[in-house]
Order: C-alpha cells, then sequence, then structure tokens
C-alpha cells in the first residue's frame, strides 16, 4: 500500500517529469528502484487523470476552438483534428503489441540510461528551429517519436517538440499539437491499464498524489512553454546526458 508521504513525492515527480522533457517514466524507475516501491495501476491511472487536468488547464482556449471550428465544419480546424487522429496511430499500436514487452524492461536501469541518452540527443538537434507548417507528413512523423517515447527514459515531450522543431515547425505551432496530442495518448492509457485494476486501496493517498501532480504539472507546463519561446528547449539535453551516462554507469558497476 502506498503512503501518503509516497503519494505526495510521486506526485511530485510525475508533475514536473511528464511536462518537462527529462522522462517521467525514466523517474519513476529511478525512483523505485532508490526506495522499492512499486505504485498500484490504479495510482498510476490517477496520475494519467492528473495529466489530462493538466492538459485542459493550460490549453483550455485552444480546446474550445478546435471544438467549435469542428462542429461548424471549418477546414482549418478540421485538418489539425485529423493530423491529431493520424499522428495517435502509432502509439496506439505500439502500446497494444509492446505493453508485455515495455513491463518487462521497465525497471531496467541501462535501458533508462540509454533512452535518456536518445532524449538528449533529440532535444540537442532541435535547436535550430525554423517556421514551416504542418503537414501530414511531419505530423506522422512527430506521432512515430511519441510512440517510441513507451519506452522508459524516452520523454514523450521531448520527442513530440523535437521532432516538430527538428522539421521546422513554427514553435507556436509545435507547443500546441505537441500538448493537444497528449490527449488522446493519456486517455489511451489510462483506459488500457484499468484492464488491470485490482482492489482500490488508500484512496486519501491516491488523491492528494493526484492533486499534487496537477499542481507541480501546470508550473512545470508553463515553464516548459516559456523555455521553448525563448529558444532553450535543447538546454534539457544537458541534464539528459549527465543522468544517462549515471545510469549506464551504475548498470554496470
Amino acid at each position: 500500500m502506498i503512503t501518503i508521504i509516497q503519494a505526495i513525492i510521486l506526485g511530485i515527480i510525475q508533475g514536473i517529469t511528464e511536462w518537462l522533457p527529462i522522462s517521467s517514466s525514466g523517474h519513476l524507475v529511478i525512483f523505485q528502484n532508490l526506495f522499492n516501491i512499486t505504485p498500484p495501476i490504479i495510482f498510476d491511472i490517477s496520475l494519467h487523470i492528473g495529466s489530462l487536468i493538466v492538459i485542459l488547464t493550460v490549453f483550455w482556449k485552444d480546446i474550445i476552438t478546435l471544438t467549435k471550428g469542428v462542429l461548424r465544419k471549418e477546414k482549418t480546424h478540421l485538418k489539425f483534428l485529423a493530423y491529431l487522429i493520424i499522428a495517435s496511430i502509432p502509439i496506439a499500436i505500439v502500446g497494444f503489441f509492446l505493453n508485455s514487452y515495455i513491463k518487462a524492461i521497465f525497471n531496467d536501469l541501462r535501458t533508462v540510461g540509454l533512452s535518456l541518452l536518445f532524449t538528449s540527443l533529440m532535444l540537442f538537434l532541435s535547436k535550430k528551429a525554423k517556421a514551416n507548417k504542418l503537414t501530414l507528413k511531419n505530423t506522422y512523423i512527430i506521432g512515430m517519436f511519441q510512440a517510441i517515447a513507451i519506452l522508459p527514459g524516452v520523454s514523450r515531450s521531448g520527442m513530440t517538440i523535437s521532432a516538430g522543431l527538428i522539421q521546422g515547425i513554427k514553435k507556436q505551432e509545435v507547443i500546441k499539437f505537441s500538448f493537444l496530442l497528449f490527449i488522446p495518448a493519456i486517455i489511451g492509457a489510462a483506459l488500457f491499464e484499468m484492464r488491470n485494476i485490482s482492489q482500490v486501496t488508500n484512496i486519501s493517498a491516491m488523491l492528494i498524489g493526484t492533486i499534487v501532480s496537477i499542481i507541480t504539472g501546470i508550473i512545470s507546463l508553463k515553464f516548459l512553454i516559456r523555455i521553448i519561446k525563448t529558444n532553450k528547449f535543447h538546454y534539457f539535453g544537458y541534464y539528459c546526458f549527465l543522468l544517462g551516462i549515471i545510469l549506464l554507469a551504475i548498470s554496470v558497476s
């Protein structure tokens, strides 16, 4: 059973690392190895719901605008929605067919270390941004990189934003598309994990952890948006590189 203190710590970790491009899954593996804690599935689902609330809170204007545009059958918004659907296909396929494999390697520090090094590479490559528009091709590529982020240690925000910036998509477009793309991924992950729910225990700890993740998540997501706009997104690559090297050193020692 997870305690309230553990729930608060996990909530903080989730709230910060889910949005900053440093991998929430990778930090969860590190935390579990350090303190020998395995959160129950229901707690993971509650954190997913918390992440969804963060997106809805920060991007509510964009979501309302998109919804109204789709209902009015406006071409621009219909195209944007189609891009979101198409870009969501890769992670749905990978999550469905490789879920057992991912769970088998989830606690492997060597895998996390290598994945963090890959994340750092993508962040460094994202340094030079241009001003291209979203297209069917580049949005699908973003979706492919989001699917790679199912590996522990590969950052989902790091992959989607870097993949967009590397292709020269406008920063504002990358920000909106990448984070709205999280909505179907988060909902899909939560629904997929619900199959394995057992008895719910310590509801208070679960709720507190979720609330903490929402508060820290909103702060970290707004912070990340500012970082992207000031062309400092690639700075997170240094952190991922250093942490990846440390984990690899630990795993072979």
